[in-house]
């Protein structure tokens, strides 16, 4: 049977009448076109539907047509549409002449791109990753940004300060790990998050309340190809906000949404294979990590600074990158050591997933472009060996926030600000570059929008400047 039989089979089984391709923009947010299915045909299959990508972020206007081509692999009932819809996501192509051209710019093309230079470099042929997924659900938020009024309130039953709810099962301050019900107000809707992340056909691992009194959820999925697991960031950020939204909530994946509690982050676990065989395990290194493993750590730590402006691109980013909350602000890496940027588990002791975890991402990335930034970080420690213990990054067995004052600032930490972070890419990028993966166009571009929007955050009277300043 032909993909195009197959698409049309699966559109008369579940009755769908509308299908509906997502495109990701600059930003890792996903937009959509919507087609009646009689309208999907084979033309459709090969020439695509064409859209204004200046609106997307990318392009300038007189360079802004594009075109979307689905992959039919990608196809899936959305299950939060009342008319039964068929979604799909795909590859995006810039026309010249009569030519289409994979757009270099477009996130899945880059991190399949970094996938395509590990493998011609002959290093491995699979990134293998695991992202844990950390977040809030709310009960109701409520936020203005005008001149005349500048607010935000947060309401969630849970927590000991919202009015309503029950007082007796509200939860502490930094008091939610692995609280059970009834103070685990948002089990039953963790679980449908689940099922429904296990038909898309996502492999959760398990799911847990963090540490956040006021709401802070964790998912975890199993190892997947890098490229595969950016599809799958989407999907998961997808399910979750609008299952919340389906239940009445409101959920976020915003780094720091409340000061004073423990922040979201996005630890990326990582391997790496060639064939069946892990590059990462040797039985006799440091914690049992390889020296191709021990290279790739230094090629992350050596850019660590630049490669923040991928991984952590908000303002919000570096309010959560702060000492004494489980994230990690020093650059170093250790064995079971949550201080430092790159931990490597204990329990990781089988061949096949000895892995380490960079702690530092938060879920505000696109996807793409911050998994793909690691890979070639990762392939520039190897190519040039970078050991990190010789460059006198660790390992740090023992907890960074204990040492002396003095002994502390000897050692480097993550930037302290996005701005921070953009200037160290503007001067750090040449491994990002390497073989076009990331087009010095789209580092440009990204330098850019990112240091406009962080004025446009700077400029803004806050809440605290009143308090701190409103009586001198």
């Amino acid at each position: 049977m032909g993909i195009f039989s197959r698409i049309k089979e699966l559109c008369e089984e579940s009755h769908v009448r509308m299908i509906d391709f997502k495109m990701v923009d600059m930003d890792g947010r996903w937009r959509h076109v919507t087609i009646p299915a009689e309208r999907f045909d084979d033309e459709l299959l090969s020439q695509g539907i064409g859209f204004d990508g200046s609106n997307y972020g990318y392009a300038a206007v007189e360079k802004s047509d594009m075109v979307f081509i689905p992959d039919p692999d990608s196809a899936h009932i959305d299950p939060f549409t009342e008319t039964p819809t068929l979604s799909m996501t795909g590859k995006v192509y810039t026309i010249h002449g009569a030519e289409q051209c994979l757009f270099d710019q477009y996130p899945p093309n880059v991190c399949r791109s970094a996938v395509a230079r590990m493998q011609a470099l002959g290093i491995a042929d699979r990134m293998r990753i695991a992202p844990e997924f950390e977040f809030h659900i709310f009960d109701h938020v409520d936020f203005a940004l005008q001149p005349e009024d500048s607010h935000l309130q947060i309401a969630t039953c849970q927590a000991g300060w919202p009015a309503g709810g029950n007082a007796s099962y509200r939860t502490d301050k930094g008091g939610g790990y692995h609280i059970t019900s009834p103070q685990d107000v948002n089990f039953e809707l963790r679980n449908q998050i689940c099922l429904l992340l296990a038909d898309w056909g996502i492999d959760v691992k398990y799911h847990h309340h963090e540490v956040g009194g006021s709401g802070q959820l964790e998912i975890e999925v199993e190892l997947g190809d890098m490229p595969d697991m950016a599809d799958r960031t989407m999907i998961i950020k997808y399910v979750v906000k609008n299952a919340a939204a389906m239940a009445g909530k409101t959920a976020t994946f915003m780094p720091k949404p409340i000061a004073g509690e423990a922040g979201n982050g996005m630890h990326v676990h990582m391997l790496l294979m060639k064939g069946d065989q892990p590059l990462f395990y040797d039985a006799n290194g440091y914690s049992g990590l390889s020296r191709e493993a021990h290279w790739f750590i230094g090629g992350l730590l050596a850019h660590a600074s630049s490669l923040a402006a991928f991984t952590n691109p908000s303002t919000n980013s570096f309010k959560r990158l702060i000492p004494g909350f489980e994230a990690p602000v020093t650059l170093g890496y250790a064995t079971s050591n949550r201080s430092a940027v790159i931990r490597i588990p204990a329990y990781a002791r089988k061949p096949e997933s000895k892995r380490f975890e960079l702690r530092c991402p938060d879920a505000t990335c696109n996807p793409y472009y911050a998994y793909a930034a690691i890979l070639m970080a990762g392939l520039d420690g190897i190519e040039k060996q970078i050991d990190p213990a010789e460059r006198g990054w660790g390992p740090y067995d023992f907890n960074l926030y204990d040492l002396p004052e003095e002994e502390q600032k000897k050692i480097k930490s993550l930037p302290r600000s996005l701005d921070e972070a953009l200037d160290a890419l503007e001067a750090d990028h040449d491994y990002l570059t390497a073989d076009g993966v990331f087009p010095e166009r789209l580092i440009q571009l990204w330098i850019n929008r990112k240091r406009q929007e962080a004025a446009r955050v700077q400029q803004v009277p806050t809440p605290a400047e009143f308090a701190a300043y409103f009586n001198l």
